[in-house]
């Protein structure tokens, strides 16, 4: 069995239970693992300011990974490790296709979640769990025109986030037609996180790429890390990991893909991964 130096664990779904919670057994487990000089970090779609700060605070968890790959962040300080992100030229023509869209839309930038503010009626739509709903509707700057927001104050864009509303006949109303617009455009990568939802960001971003980077900053060898996910956004870094494993509850492609598959996140599949090939 491989030596394992670095895990990297996925949020929604993964680490975190249905109710966007972390159980005392997946704490315990991760205490254990860092007591054994392993390093155990985050590898999330969402940006640094999402994190269960409060949750992990003495579980030993020092780095994350956001926004699926674009920014590696230390957790103490909030300092910006690494960072690939979109700019104006990349992210403003996609602006205008999505801005005339039916969607509820996040911008990741500098680590905070921002959002139209015409996009708060829609949030009242969105058909996800309550906890995560609450995540996306509750914890975003809205602002009143994003690329202008973008422009004036010289950002880049880590990530964007879109959540699509069912159309009553089994689909989601705009969903095709901006995968499609969005996998047309080969300067940028885009993948679901889950509940039917599109992320994207530049092409040559993605948590695999992420772990990579990590592992070097922490001269640890790419064969020594293990990476658990359950969803499309966690093929990368499943693909990249020295082990893969797959969440009881993750899609089909991501268990194809894994070279282990634990429990759901709603009996503890993280701890019982990291027990199996760490403990």
């Amino acid at each position: 069995m491989k030596e394992i130096r670095l895990i990297a664990l996925d949020l929604d779904g993964t680490l975190f239970d249905n109710n966007s919670r972390i159980s005392e057994k997946n704490i315990q487990t991760i205490q254990q693992a860092v007591a054994k000089d392993i390093h155990v970090v985050i590898s999330t779609g969402r940006p640094y300011g999402g994190l269960p700060f409060e949750q992990i605070a003495d579980s030993g968890i020092r780095f994350a990974i956001t926004a699926n790959g674009s920014a590696i962040y230390e957790i103490s300080s909030g300092k910006c490790l690494y960072e690939e992100a979109m700019d104006e030229e990349l992210i403003f023509p996609i602006l205008d296709f999505l801005l005339a869209r039916d969607i509820h839309m996040d911008a990741f930038i500098n680590g905070k979640g921002y959002s139209p503010i015409s996009c708060i009626e829609a949030g009242e739509k969105l058909n996800v769990p309550a906890a995560l709903k609450h995540y996306i509707t509750k914890t975003r700057t809205r602002v009143e025109n994003l690329p202008l927001f973008i422009h004036e104050n010289h950002l880049k864009v880590q990530k964007m986030t879109l959540n699509f509303f069912p159309d009553g006949k089994g689909g989601f109303t705009d969903r095709e037609k901006v995968r499609k617009f969005l996998e047309s455009n080969p300067q940028i990568t885009c993948v679901s996180g889950g509940y039917n939802n599109l992320e994207f960001t530049r092409a040559d971003v993605n948590k695999g790429a992420a772990l990579v980077k990590l592992a070097q900053l922490l001269e640890i060898s790419p064969e020594a890390t293990m990476a658990v996910g359950d969803t499309e956004n966690d093929l990368a870094i499943l693909k990249a990991a020295g082990i893969g494993v797959a969440m009881g509850n993750a899609i089909p492609s991501v268990k194809a893909e894994a070279d282990y598959v634990t429990s759901p996140n709603t009996e503890d599949g993280v701890a019982n991964a990291i027990a199996h090939f760490c403990l």
